[in-house]
């Protein structure tokens, strides 16, 4: 990997864009094994479908949902990190960001493209994909397919040969059964094209392969994939639908989304629940707005409101050591920010973030291609900065 340029963190060379130029056909190739790293990962983040096998997620035949604007000179807020005091717009240079949009009483008050993203493009979310995952198992509950207190085997009887036997939907939501995991021999298969004997080529054959436990189920917050994707196919069991078109039937199609997403498959084509989703920045803040709406848009409930405010205040909060985050608790494969205000969060790897305050009528995405600054930085430092030029409390 070359040199990093120390005023913007990003690569100096080689430059992946010369890889995929119309008249330079015979140029190296991005490496299959490293391509969601840098310096790669500045353009696959935007090319992801170009790289893996996908499945569409349908925007459906409804009206777009309205972003109106409203612009404010957020970029001039001062911000105070650790190693000093810098505008926002220094915030985006610095932190390798393809795209920030904040909005506020649904109107967008600031957004910036970078790195040749535009309001078109679709973007690597990674494990923002999580928090997805977790919403369609609230609106999935509510309906009564799924009882998330239930065993995870009354709806995948083929784990009761591995160690997931006893394990509830909601710990599993929590991140909190006590399977041993390691994630190398996937993650590694699937991600990164190498192949290995006893390597599982699918998540299934992955998770039908965990047979052992550290500790007992319930016991202790530890943050996994593996958990993610075990609770999307508890969902595909219990709708007798695949995870992307789930996704399109129960959100995106709904809450008004402007164009298709899609999510990354592995080789039987599960979507990659915790980490494959790809979408444009201005349909994940409505994404994001819907849940500062308490769930509902043109007069239909999408999210469960008592889900969210479950998911904000509840109980059920895990406390754990991921330092990364640096946030206050996870439920439901989300973040939770601070206690007290209820804010929420969902994060992923190369700097992807949903922030989402209800209570001051805020929301933000941050679209990025790499693991340089802390992603807490956004809602720990930025977003509370922006709050207060607001004049929100």
């Amino acid at each position: 990997m070359k040199n990093m340029t120390p005023a913007t963190g990003r690569s100096e060379l080689p430059d992946p864009a010369t890889s995929r130029r119309p008249r330079n056909p015979g140029a190296p190739l991005i490496p299959r094994e490293d391509w969601i790293n840098e310096p790669w990962s500045s353009w696959t983040y935007l090319h992801t479908s170009e790289m893996m096998p996908t499945a569409p997620i349908w925007r459906g035949p409804g009206p777009v949902r309205p972003l109106p604007e409203s612009v404010q000179p957020l970029g001039q807020v001062m911000i105070n990190l650790e190693d000093g005091k810098v505008s926002v717009d220094d915030f985006l240079t610095r932190s390798a960001t393809d795209g920030f949009l904040v909005l506020h009483r649904g109107q967008i008050v600031f957004e910036r493209y970078f790195n040749h993203f535009t309001p078109h493009t679709q973007h690597l979310v990674m494990s923002v994909t999580k928090s997805f995952t977790g919403t369609l198992a609230g609106i999935l509950a509510d309906k009564g397919l799924i009882d998330v207190q239930r065993p995870v085997t009354y709806y995948l009887p083929e784990l009761q040969a591995t160690a997931y036997k006893g394990a509830t939907v909601q710990q599993l939501l929590d991140m909190a059964s006590g399977v041993a995991f390691d994630a190398t021999p996937l993650w590694n298969s699937v991600w990164h094209h190498q192949q290995k004997p006893g390597w599982p080529r699918t998540y299934w054959e992955a998770i039908l392969s965990l047979d052992k436990l550290e500790r007992p189920h319930g016991a202790a917050f530890k943050y996994r994939d593996i958990e993610t994707d075990v609770v999307a196919f508890t969902l595909q069991r219990a709708s007798g639908t695949s995870l992307a078109d789930l996704i399109s039937d129960e959100i995106w199609a709904p809450m008004g989304a402007e164009r298709d997403a899609y999510i990354v498959v592995d080789e039987s084509g599960f979507g990659t629940s915790a980490s494959g989703l790809c979408a444009t920045m201005r349909d994940l803040a409505r994404f994001a707005q819907l849940l500062v709406d308490g769930g509902a848009f043109a007069g239909r409930q999408i999210i469960p409101r008592n889900w969210i405010e479950e998911t904000r205040h509840g109980r059920g909060w895990r406390f754990g050591n991921y330092e990364e985050c640096g946030q206050v608790g996870y439920h439901n494969f989300w973040w939770i920010d601070n206690a007290r205000r209820g804010a929420f969060l969902a994060h992923g790897y190369g700097g992807q973030v949903i922030y989402v305050d209800p209570n001051a009528e805020l929301a933000a995405v941050k679209l990025s291609y790499h693991r340089g600054r802390p992603r807490s930085e956004v809602g720990s430092v930025v977003m509370p900065a922006i709050r207060a030029a607001l004049g929100r409390s």
